[in-house]
C-alpha cells in the first residue's frame, strides 16, 4: 500500500511516528494522523483543516488533555496520600528507572514485523490501520492511482470515531462538511 502513497502521504505517517514519540504515546492513533496532515505543507488535507480552523497547536492540546501522559501511573492525589505517610514518590520513581531503566514503567515495547509494526517503534492502533485502509478504498473510489494526504484525511472522517474524529468534531466542524469539502477540492462529486 505505501508504494501507491504520494510525498505528502508518506510525509504524514512519518509525522504522525514523530508526534507519537515525542508525545511518549506507545501507539500510532488517528489522533497523530491528523497532526501529520496539518504537516503536510501545500497538501489539499492541510488547507482543507486549516480553513476550518484546524491547528497544529490546537490538536496537539486536545490530544494531551484527552490523552493520559505516559509514565504517569500515580494521579497527584495518590502521590499527595502516599507523602503524607512519608513516601517520597519521585525518589521511588528514580530508583525504579535507575534500577530497570527509563522506560521500565512504559511497559513492554511492540514486538514483530509487519506493514504496520517495526520492532522499536510505535505501533498503528487498530483505528489508524483502519483509517489508513479506508484511505485506500477512498482513493479507489475515487479512481485515484495514487493514495494522497486527502485519502487519509477521507479515511478519517469515514471511520468517523476515532479521537482525530472527535477533535474535528469539538472544534465544530462537521465530518459530513469537511468530506464535501475535500472531495470540492478535489473537483469529485460525493
Amino acid at each position: 500500500m505505501f508504494e501507491r502513497f504520494t510525498e505528502n502521504a508518506r510525509q504524514t505517517v512519518i509525522v504522525a511516528q514523530e508526534e507519537s514519540r515525542s508525545m511518549q504515546h506507545g501507539h500510532i492513533g488517528t489522533e497523530h494522523l491528523l497532526l501529520g496532515l496539518l504537516a503536510a505543507d501545500g497538501s489539499t488535507a492541510r488547507r482543507v483543516l486549516t480553513v476550518n480552523g484546524l491547528t497544529t497547536d490546537g490538536v496537539r492540546t486536545s490530544i494531551q488533555r484527552i490523552v493520559a501522559t505516559p509514565g504517569t501511573i500515580l494521579t497527584d492525589e495518590d502521590a499527595a496520600a502516599l507523602r503524607t505517610v512519608g513516601i517520597d514518590v519521585d525518589a521511588v520513581l528514580r530508583r525504579i528507572e535507575e534500577s530497570f531503566g527509563a522506560d521500565a514503567l512504559r511497559g513492554p515495547a511492540p514486538q514483530g514485523r509487519g506493514l504496520f509494526r517495526r520492532r522499536g517503534k510505535s505501533r498503528f492502533t487498530p483505528r489508524a490501520k483502519k483509517t489508513l485502509e479506508l484511505g485506500l478504498r477512498e482513493a479507489l473510489r475515487l479512481k485515484d492511482k495514487h493514495i494522497g494526504s486527502e485519502h487519509i484525511l477521507l479515511g478519517i472522517i469515514r471511520e468517523g470515531e476515532g479521537l482525530a474524529a472527535q477533535i474535528i468534531t469539538e472544534a465544530g466542524v462537521s465530518l459530513d462538511g469537511l468530506r464535501q469539502q475535500v472531495l470540492g477540492q478535489l473537483g469529485k462529486a460525493a
